[in-house]
Order: C-alpha cells, then sequence, then structure tokens
C-alpha cells in the first residue's frame, strides 16, 4: 500500500496511521474531515501528510479508503467518493455497527461493493480526537472483519493484511452476529453508564453525590466521558438488537429488585457470587486474548 486515504482523523483513524507508519514510514496518508482544526493537529503531529485536500486529489491513486468518522456519515462520505474512487481502491470502514454499513455501501457503491470491506477495530477509549490517538492502540487486539456475499476475496485480504500490520488480530463473522454480540458486551455497557451519570447529574443534590463518588463509580461510569455524537448514532443504528439487550438487562434488575425486596441473602448471595466467578475468570484471560481466525 503507497496511499492511504482516512476520512476522521480522531482516535481510531489517527491510531490507524500512526500504527502502519511504524513499519512503513513512506506510506502517504491523507487525512479528511469536518474538523480543520483537528486535521492541522493530525499534520503537525505528523499522524497524516496531508489534509483536506479535494477529493479528486485525495482519491487519486489511493489503494485504500478508510471511513473512520461516526457511522451517521458513513452514507454521505461513500456517496462523496464514489465518482472518484479508482477501479482497485478499496473501502473499508470502523463502524461499531456492521448490518447498517453494509446497506449504506451497497446503495452508494453499486457494482463497486466488491471492494468493500466492513471492519470493526475492537479497541478504544472514552477520549477522542487525534491527540488521543497512540501507535500502540491495537497492538494484540481484535478486529472484526464482516464481509458479505459480495465482498471481493483479494479486498478483503488487503484489509485484513492492513489491520495485522497494525498490530490486531484479525476474524470475520457475519454482520447481523457481530451487531447482536456488541449490542450486549459494548453498546449496552455504555447506555448502562450514560443513563446513571445523567440521572445522578439530575439530581438536586447532584454536587454532594458526585463529591463522595470513588473508585467504583469512577470505573464503572469512564465510559460514559466518550463521544455523545458516535454513541448517539452507534445507538440508533444498532436499535433492533440494543432494544433487546435492554429488556433483558431489565428482567435482570427486576430478579435483583424481588430479591432485595424479599431481603433473600442467599439468593443475593448466588447471583453475586456467579457474577463475580464468571468476571473473574474472564479477567484472568491474558490482555482479554483475542479470538484467532
Amino acid at each position: 500500500m503507497n496511499k492511504l486515504v482516512i476520512f476522521g482523523v480522531g482516535l481510531i483513524g489517527g491510531s490507524l496511521a500512526l500504527a502502519l507508519k511504524r513499519n512503513s514510514p513512506e506510506l502517504r496518508i491523507v487525512g479528511m474531515g469536518r474538523n480543520g482544526e483537528n486535521l492541522q493537529t493530525a499534520v503537525d503531529l505528523g499522524v497524516v501528510d496531508e489534509m483536506n485536500l479535494p477529493i479528486e486529489a485525495a482519491l487519486q491513486d489511493a489503494d485504500m479508503v478508510v471511513i473512520a468518522a461516526p457511522v451517521a456519515q458513513t452514507p454521505n462520505i461513500l456517496k462523496l467518493v464514489t465518482p472518484h474512487l479508482g477501479a482497485n481502491t478499496i473501502i473499508t470502514d470502523v463502524g461499531s455497527t456492521k448490518s447498517d454499513v453494509i446497506q449504506y455501501a451497497t446503495a452508494a457503491l453499486g457494482d463497486r461493493i466488491r471492494n468493500f470491506v466492513p471492519g470493526h477495530p475492537i479497541a478504544g477509549a472514552e477520549k477522542s480526537g487525534v491527540t488521543a490517538a497512540r501507535a500502540d492502540l491495537f497492538d494484540g487486539k481484535n478486529v472484526v472483519l464482516t464481509p458479505s456475499e459480495e465482498t471481493d476475496v483479494q479486498a478483503c485480504d488487503k484489509v485484513r493484511k492492513m489491520w495485522s500490520d497494525a498490530g490486531a488480530i484479525v476474524c470475520e463473522m457475519p454482520a447481523d452476529h457481530h451487531d447482536q454480540i456488541f449490542a450486549a458486551v459494548s453498546h449496552l455497557p455504555h447506555l448502562l453508564a450514560f443513563a446513571l451519570v445523567d440521572d445522578l447529574a439530575s439530581r438536586t443534590n447532584a454536587e454532594e453525590l458526585f463529591s463522595f463518588a470513588a473508585g467504583g463509580f469512577r470505573d464503572f461510569s469512564r465510559i460514559a466521558g466518550s463521544s455523545a455524537e458516535m454513541w448517539r448514532d452507534i445507538s440508533l443504528a444498532n436499535r433492533e438488537a440494543l432494544l433487546k439487550e435492554i429488556d433483558a438487562y431489565q428482567a435482570s434488575l427486576l430478579k435483583l429488585r424481588e430479591l432485595l425486596d424479599q431481603k433473600d441473602a442467599s439468593g443475593l448471595h448466588e447471583l453475586f457470587e456467579n457474577a463475580s466467578q464468571k468476571r473473574n475468570a474472564w479477567g484472568a484471560i491474558p490482555a482479554n486474548k483475542p479470538r484467532q481466525s
């Protein structure tokens, strides 16, 4: 790969650029996006080489286009780039939802859908913007690809290689299965954190509550500091799967409430012990050992 174009040079897009430049400093990277100040910072930090070129110039001779902007921007970006894509230019994304992105790409790309490879790096932080980017963000982390039946095998292989070069371990799964999994283990936890912080912040004694909050609250609520725009888009994009997870979680809360109401010490202990054992067993896996495929 000689030229990479990244739409959205924030935490994920910027970290991908830095990771690839570790072993390929000659790689030419063009940053595109809405925030000119952020992109200028990316140039100043050496994350990208050029920024916000005219779309024809940006995509000329591009080997790969990575869409790393919030999911709701994906349709417009696809429409923008499609007329200017080279015959062999590969397009991929980093969105946390995949079924909707495949629908966007199918509508926008036409026959070029064969060169679109949906992807999702399982790495991130509550911080955003290019100043949060770091070269080791993907080292040893999962990246999930969800190619459709139309996806060209060679295009998928090239995206797989890009992420491997960035330090990640790549696996594949169907898009709908991906969306179900991440509704449970990623999207729901973020919604719970946002809801708790919003609830406490709306109370009349919010200042007092936050003044006494300590490590447990800090750990649980950390991800509520994430990008509101990004998580708004993710929540709406994965709405159906997320509604099912919220219903399931509400059932668990009702069970817990009933145990408390009945002063059921043994029932509470059993629930807590089961959760504690499962959490400790998962936490003992070295560095969240990635799955390989």
